[in-house]
């Protein structure tokens, strides 16, 4: 399948990042909100991205002006249609997620290649809704999408070896490096890293030590590029929280139970970098 067009659901944090890469690899882009007010705000973000990679040298203008002028904004989810690749990037809701393919099942075409950023929830309970699930995979990229390599490709039991190949040569086109793993709550990634995150949480959550010791404890002493708190921060508390819950109900085991502390800090609107406090501060630039 030759790919010219890409329709994203989503402009959020993930959503806006697929469409940088999208973009800047040379498709046409047509991003789906849900209102006007989102969809500016993710505009803005993808803006803001591009701008700062012209400033740190890693793209020209003049790319950074093409990226732009191949991406459209809409709310209408009928402006997907003829897309080639629809990618679904909206928030890590079960319910939400198969009531927008529901949607967008109605009006893709049949030999669209159809993908779900879900970084926890099982393909299964999502690939029904679409009317098509021979065509659909997941395509889980990592955060800051711009940056990160790494996609997962998760296959759903009735993702066929083409889709597959399809989903890998597109991934690739947009020069990242796949892994491929099977249809399992949290995939590689997740799996390995939410308990991960949790542990940091319920070390604070006690005064074993602080977040800044935490991390600092992880950065020097393990040599990982970012402590866990501030990945946390960074990735998002309520994300983490929504991918704790799936993986803690479909598994069952304490690992994955979200900390009382993340889920206190996610109803008191501490999201993270995001909402501008976490963990940290960032009400001051830079801080």
């Amino acid at each position: 399948m030759q790919v010219k067009k890409v329709g994203i659901l989503g402009c959020g944090l993930m959503g806006s990042g697929i469409v940088e890469v999208c973009a800047k690899a040379g498709y046409e882009v047509v991003v789906r909100e849900v209102n006007d007010q989102f969809l500016k705000k993710g505009l803005e973000r993808l803006e803001g991205s591009l701008g700062t990679a012209v400033e740190k040298g890693k793209l020209r203008k003049e790319d950074r002006d093409a990226a732009r002028a191949r991406v459209r904004g809409t709310t209408n989810v009928a402006d997907l249609a003829d897309s080639d690749v629809v990618i679904e990037a909206i928030i890590e809701d079960r319910v939400q997620k198969r009531e927008i393919w529901a949607e967008i099942g109605k009006v893709v075409r049949r030999e669209a290649l159809l993908a779900t950023n879900t970084s926890s929830i099982p393909l299964s309970s999502l690939a029904p809704a679409t009317g098509n699930p021979t065509r659909f995979l997941g395509l889980h990229f990592m955060n800051p999408v711009p940056v990160m390599k790494l996609v997962e490709i998760v296959l759903g039991i009735q993702t066929t070896d083409e889709t597959l190949a399809e989903g890998k040569a597109f991934i690739e086109s947009l020069g990242k490096t796949t892994i491929t793993a099977k249809d399992t709550p949290g995939f590689v990634i997740n799996v390995i890293l939410v308990p991960y995150l949790c542990e940091a949480v319920r070390l604070v959550e006690a005064g074993v030590a602080s977040p800044e010791d935490v991390d600092k404890g992880m950065e020097l002493g393990c040599g990982v590029p970012m402590g866990p708190i501030k990945l946390l921060d960074f990735v998002g508390l309520d994300t983490t929280l929504a991918i704790a819950e799936v993986l803690s109900s479909e598994f069952k085991d304490p690992r994955y139970a979200p900390p009382p502390l993340l889920r206190r800090m996610v109803e008191s609107g501490f999201m993270g970098k995001k909402s501008g406090r976490g963990f940290y501060d960032y009400s001051k630039k830079g801080k």
